[in-house]
Order: structure tokens, then C-alpha cells, then sequence
């Protein structure tokens, strides 16, 4: 608590101010795993649970189910579908009710996360993070989806059955292509998704996937934790193309806090990328696409932290930070949660369940 308090002196009472009367959402989140069921308590193992989202004033987290990329196979499918569906079951017995003094709720639509905010309850939205967890069962879809889950990413670090990742994994003996951006399979799934209401996540995915997706998704697609090209070249980032078309189809990138993807690993020097060093990319979305393109996300407890922004508690500093760049509150609250919050609605109105 103490630290928080240090970190909250070194902010404006305007930005504090600014801050706590936002709707803020945080896009990724991953969930330790196994699951301790220690959501509701103050853990260090931890970069988000509710005490230090309630501190922060985070309002709302994207909780994901992360699953590693494994062989592409049968064994493989199978242990990666039994872990995804495991890791939603979690969410939604751990992640929700009231205790210890706080209320969480899952949250599936934008209409749901605004009732939560204004009833100061902090709202929890579900996700998948690698479409291998579906394998090649399509169906499986319908069951993340009914276990709340609004966005699936479609690769992780190696290609799966959908689509070409970003990443080869050759200890997997992936070669730089499998399919040459997205399978037959991969096509069908972001059909299935537009019918479900769930959004296609491109992080991770390969240049050639990501513009693919952009094409022949109904929906926008979103990158929910992605950095910029131009200014730190990781095959992670998107470039300028990828940019352009993310605008094109009404998407979204949502800027993300690993430093390795912000700035080349050789000018850190060992150290963690600042928050002023993370708003650089916000930033470079924000003059060549505009402020309703772009938004904010941690990957908090799976490799996300700035020096300045630690764990959820320090949350202000990233709105004091773009108060000190001359946005105004509404910019503030599109980048914190209100262009996501657009997509989902889209999405939802574009379902046909």
C-alpha cells in the first residue's frame, strides 16, 4: 500500500481527479494458472487482482484464458481444449460474487460494463488467448463464448490450425509460413466468431494473417496487446500498412506494456520501458489514424510492466501521462475503455446467435 501511495503523491489531484471519474478498462490480463482462487486478495504474485484494480481505479480487465502453443495434432488439440475450457470455468467460479469487501461481475456486453461502473462494481470480461484451444472443433467457439468470452486471438507464438503466427516456434518445427496467413479452417472460425459476437483478435499473428483477418471479418478486428512498427521493429508490432488497414475496417490496437515490443531490447539496457516511452506509440496511432483507433492494455501476469505503471494500483500515472500530452477528457476516456467498448458493441450487433 505504501508504494501505491508513493506512486499516487507524484500525480496531480486533476489527474487523480480525471482518472477516478473514468470508465477504465484494461484489454488483457492474463490469469495465473494453475488457478489459486486468489482474485479477491492483495497477492504479489500477482500484478492484477481486485484490491490493487480498486486502488488504481482500473474499472474493468479482459481476464484471459492463455494457452501456450503445443504440437498441432490430436494429443495436442485435446490438451489445449481441456485447459481453455478449464481456465473459463475459473473465470467465472473465481472471478465474481463479493468478498473481502469487494464485488467483481462478469461482464459479457458494453451496456453490462457501464452498469458495473456506475455501480462501482469492477467488471470482469473473458477471453481466449490462442485459437489453438479451439483445435479444429469450431464448435468449441460457442462454448468459450457461452463461458462469457468476447475475443479469441487467434495464434499465440507458432502457427496453429487457423493461421500463421508472428513467431515461428521451430522448437515446434514451425517453418517462417504454414498456410500463408490464414487457413481454410481460420476463415471458417472468423465467420463463426462474426455469428458468435466474438471479436478477432490479431496479436501475435503473422503480417499476412492480420491483413487477411482485416479482409474477411464482418466485424473490425482489434489487436488487444500490440505496440507499433515503426517505432520498435519486433515482428510482435504492426507496421504502417497494418496500421492503415486496421482504420480501414474500423479496427482498434490497443497499445500494450511489455517493453521488448516498445523499444529495441539493446536501447533498454536491461531496464523497463518508461510510461512516457509507452504513450510514444499511443501517440504514433493517434496522428496516423486518429484517437478512436487506438486504447490501452497491460498484459499484466504475462510479461507486461513499465517503470511507472508496476501492477494495477499505478494506473493513474498513464492518465497523468496523457493529460501531460494536451488530450482531453474524452480522448482519455476512448483510449481507457470507450473505443473497446465500441467494438464489442459492434460485434454484438453483428451476431446472429
Amino acid at each position: 500500500m505504501t508504494s501505491d501511495n508513493a506512486a499516487d503523491s507524484k500525480i496531480s489531484a486533476e489527474a487523480l481527479t480525471l482518472h477516478r471519474s473514468l470508465l477504465t478498462l484494461d484489454s488483457h490480463i492474463d490469469i495465473p494458472w494453475p488457478d489459486r482462487d486468489d482474485a479477491f486478495l492483495d497477492t504479489p504474485r500477482r500484478h492484477v487482482d481486485f484490491p490493487k484494480m480498486k486502488r488504481g481505479h482500473l474499472t474493468a480487465g479482459c481476464f484471459v484464458a492463455y494457452i501456450p502453443q503445443g504440437t498441432v495434432d490430436a494429443e495436442g488439440h485435446k490438451a489445449a481444449q481441456a485447459q481453455t475450457i478449464g481456465m473459463l470455468e475459473a473465470i467465472n467460479a473465481h472471478m465474481q460474487g463479493t468478498r473481502e469487501g469487494l464485488t467483481a461481475r462478469i461482464c459479457q456486453t458494453a451496456a453490462e460494463i457501464e452498469t458495473a461502473f456506475r455501480d462501482n462494481v469492477l467488471a470482469v470480461v473473458p477471453g481466449v488467448e490462442n485459437g489453438y484451444g479451439m483445435g479444429e472443433d469450431i464448435s468449441l467457439l460457442a462454448r468459450f463464448r457461452d463461458l462469457g468470452a468476447r475475443y479469441v486471438t487467434l495464434t499465440h507464438n507458432g502457427h496453429n490450425a487457423l493461421a500463421d503466427s508472428g513467431q515461428p516456434d521451430r522448437r515446434l518445427g514451425d517453418a517462417e509460413t504454414r498456410h500463408g496467413g490464414l487457413s481454410a479452417l481460420g476463415r471458417e472460425a472468423i465467420a463463426e466468431m462474426n455469428r458468435l459476437g466474438l471479436l478477432v483478435d490479431i496479436s501475435h499473428t503473422s503480417r499476412d494473417t492480420m491483413l487477411q483477418a482485416a479482409e474477411v471479418s464482418s466485424v473490425p478486428v482489434v489487436a488487444t496487446h500490440a505496440c507499433v512498427r515503426a517505432l520498435c521493429d519486433h515482428p510482435r508490432n504492426l507496421d504502417d500498412a497494418q496500421l492503415d488497414a486496421l482504420k480501414a475496417c474500423g479496427g482498434l490496437i490497443q497499445i500494450t506494456a511489455v517493453s521488448g515490443f516498445l523499444r529495441p531490447r539493446a536501447e533498454l539496457g536491461g531496464r523497463r520501458a518508461t510510461v512516457s516511452e509507452y504513450m510514444d506509440h499511443l501517440d504514433y496511432v493517434v496522428r496516423r489514424l486518429g484517437p478512436e483507433y487506438v486504447g490501452i492494455s497491460s498484459d499484466f501476469d504475462g510479461g507486461g510492466q513499465l517503470d511507472g505503471w508496476e501492477n494495477a494500483a499505478g494506473s493513474p500515472a498513464l492518465t497523468a501521462e496523457l493529460m501531460r500530452r494536451g488530450y482531453d477528457r474524452s480522448e482519455i476516456a476512448a483510449f481507457w475503455g470507450g473505443n473497446f467498448l465500441r467494438l464489442l458493441e459492434k460485434a454484438d450487433r453483428e451476431a446472429c446467435r
